[in-house]
């Protein structure tokens, strides 16, 4: 049987990345059951988020063969005792959020993106904003109608009203500078 402490790494390698390119909320993530990751069909359930919703997100390829590969880690660790979450601590216990923030605040503090001694700095739930202003600088830059695709990603993110979503906008310069030049494209008549 493997040590209980090399899943550890992976867990967090795992949770990190898929919060990173899904936009989950911290607490979606860690309350995924086994049977809500369906890499087969590249989806996953989530069940009772915020304000008790339910939704399905699709993933890419290359996320599905990364859980995979950590499901397979898991199972081998566990292979006698089934586990209750798809992340588990390195005793199969679900994982904490405030634990899961300690561990990327030293993880960041490593990599030098947060200063020694500094409590404020980079936090999981950043992935989810960088997510969605990400997937919207994307669909300015090539062009696309926002208050149409607008629906969708508020909906992927499992956000209760658009407006929710609508406040992106707002929250970077690099983001405002898209909108601004969209604007005045339209307003000189080249859109």
């Amino acid at each position: 049987m493997k040590s209980l402490h090399q899943l550890r790494p992976h867990t967090c390698s795992c949770l990190f990345g898929l919060l990173a390119v899904s936009g989950l909320r911290l607490g979606e993530a860690i309350n995924l059951q086994p049977q809500d990751v369906n890499c087969s069909e590249g989806v996953l359930t989530i069940r009772g988020a915020k304000f008790g919703k339910s939704r399905l997100v699709p993933l890419h390829p290359s996320t599905c063969a990364v859980l995979r590969d950590y499901a397979k880690r898991r199972d081998e660790i566990f292979n006698r005792y089934p586990v209750s979450h798809f992340f588990v601590t390195s005793r199969g216990t679900k994982l904490t959020k405030g634990n899961l923030g300690q561990i990327f605040r030293e993880l960041s503090r490593q990599i030098g993106i947060r200063k020694p001694g500094v409590r404020h700095g980079p936090r999981l739930h950043d992935f989810r904003h960088r997510f969605a202003i990400q997937t919207l600088l994307r669909w300015y830059r090539s062009g696309e109608q926002i208050s149409r695709r607008m629906p969708v990603l508020s909906t992927y993110l499992g956000h209760v009203n658009v407006s929710e979503t609508y406040w992106y906008l707002g929250s970077t310069p690099e983001l405002m500078a898209a909108a601004s030049k969209r604007i005045e494209a339209r307003w000189k008549g080249v859109v």
